[in-house]
């Protein structure tokens, strides 16, 4: 969608979002943040935190309650309940001044500086930071698109969807079949569903035992790929049967009415069908007319997009390099962001852009594995420095420490988001 400048200038003089009065100054500039999850809440909170009222800060955001896609799995898996996942922002309001607005942003005028929200208003900007997270490639699978969301959810953003594959397990006949669509690069979470996989087995184990699992997998490897499967055998033996691309797992075709799927030609009766759909940035990014058609290209020392240097994309939106699109790496270049938009805006100090990730999985209880790395800025993208990852073998008692760290990790950053 495209607007003039004198739209949009129509519609802001119509009706202004007020700038909360207790850290505003007059003629102070003004970032909106679009996006209220790890990237945008981080980034807006830490803006504001630091500026001292030197900066007015708008985070427009439509939930009023945020969910974790972080973690939803071990809701899954009856490791959590879905209000444990559940985040608000007043903290953000009552604590550092930052205006919070619940609506959805569908439209951006560069040139005018210029957000529109689908309420009718219009938000002026100096610095715009984009953090939409993702949305699906419509035809990616075929046979499915998002009115069959409600027969084979995605579950790939939490919340309703999460719930819903849930009540979908556990309704599972005996000995029945839960299936997956795996998606294919780049998307969000590399482990994200064979930890899936993980949490959906720890469930029928207990539950379901004679059930079965099977996976569609466009890749011919994926994240972890030893650790999940080293975990399957000890855990789940002869429950889970994943067909890589090597064997047609990139041939799928599914039938939400019939509750089919087809592999490479075979068709199979599920029970119960998550497709994740190949992803791309959520939709303002390509509004902002900011990415390359799936994904934003951003510079690594500040985030800002390669099309406009008052634009910034943050976490999964943004094409930035070696990073994983995970909520450790969008808190991580969140703060990067945050250090260049006030220097820029106030002159204050920045400093390097340094990044790091971790990425937590949970294979059944106790069970943790993990894998991480630093990165750096160079000139054409984020670089990973050096890395690290659980081996197999590992005792029970470093796995169940490796999970008690993620516990607390996930504690850590829903404080830095949202406290």
């Amino acid at each position: 969608m495209k607007f003039s400048r004198r739209s949009f200038l129509s519609a802001a003089a119509a009706t202004v979002l007020p700038i909360p009065a207790v850290h505003a100054t007059r003629y102070a500039p003004h970032v909106v943040v679009v996006g209220g999850g790890a990237g945008g809440a981080t980034v807006a909170r830490y803006i504001a935190k630091d500026s001292n009222g030197s900066i007015n800060v708008t985070l427009i955001e439509p939930s009023r309650t945020y969910f974790t896609c972080f973690f939803s799995n071990l809701y899954l898996g009856g490791f959590k309940e879905i209000g444990n996942l559940g985040h608000t922002y007043g903290n953000l309001a009552s604590n550092y001044g930052i205006n919070i607005v619940h609506d959805w942003a569908v439209g951006v005028d560069r040139n005018a500086k210029m957000v529109e929200l689908a309420g009718n208003v219009a938000v002026s900007y100096d610095k715009l930071i984009l953090s939409p997270g993702i949305d699906f490639i419509a035809g990616s699978v075929e046979g499915w698109d998002l009115s069959a969301q409600n027969v084979m959810p995605h579950s790939y953003k939490a919340g309703s969807q999460t719930e819903l594959l849930r009540a979908q397990i556990r309704a599972m006949p005996e000995g029945g079949v839960f299936a997956m669509i795996a998606p294919p690069n780049p998307y969000r979470c590399p482990p994200g569903p064979y930890e899936r996989i993980s949490m959906v087995a720890h469930h029928l184990k207990n539950n379901n035992p004679t059930a079965k699992i099977l996976i569609a997998d466009p890749k011919e490897k994926f994240s972890k790929q030893g650790l999940f499967e080293e975990g399957w055998n000890n855990h789940y033996p002869g429950m889970i049967d994943r067909i890589g691309s090597e064997f047609g797992g990139g041939n799928v075709t599914v039938n939400p009415d019939a509750m089919t799927i087809s592999i490479d030609g075979e068709v199979t009766k599920v029970d119960v069908c998550n497709v994740i759909p190949a992803m791309k940035a959520g939709k303002i990014a390509s509004a902002a007319n900011v990415t390359d058609g799936n994904w934003a290209p951003v510079n690594a020392i500040d985030m800002s997009t390669k099309a406009d240097p008052d634009v910034y994309v943050l976490g999964d939106a943004a094409l930035q390099g070696d990073m994983p699109k995970s909520a450790f790496s969008a808190n991580s270049q969140a703060k990067v962001c945050a250090n260049a938009v006030r220097g820029a805006l106030t002159d204050s100090r920045v400093f390097p852009a340094k990044f790091a990730n971790t990425c937590w999985s949970l294979i059944d209880a106790n069970d943790g594995v993990k894998v991480g790395a630093t990165y750096e800025a160079t000139d054409e993208k984020i670089a990973k420095i050096d890395g690290f990852i659980s081996a197999t073998g590992e005792t029970p008692a470093i796995r169940k420490a490796t999970y008690e760290e993620s516990e607390g990790w996930y504690a850590g950053i829903t404080a830095d988001m949202f406290s």
